[in-house]
């Protein structure tokens, strides 16, 4: 089943391009919107900290919070090591 669209677009197109690259997104939770989760899940990929990440429904900025979206995607260790 597909998952349901964010309404803010800059955010759906970060979204878009974690799934992309293999994260999965769950979406619901009390306080956000979702949470965006790391397909390695790697405690040695800098300790687990940035495996996952909360997605906001209404941020201050959608377009900075798109930003930080796609930064934790591409600073995953293991993705940088496949490619």
């Amino acid at each position: 089943m597909a998952r349901k669209k964010h309404p803010k677009k800059e955010i759906e197109a970060a979204l878009q391009y974690a799934e992309s690259k293999g994260w999965r997104i769950d979406t619901g939770g009390s306080h956000a919107w979702g949470k965006l989760y790391c397909p390695f899940n790697d405690d040695e990929c800098r300790h687990g900290q940035y495996c996952f990440a909360s997605i906001w429904s209404t941020p201050k900025s959608p377009s900075h919070h798109a930003q930080h979206i796609r930064r934790v995607v591409d600073h995953c260790q293991r993705l940088k090591l496949l490619h």
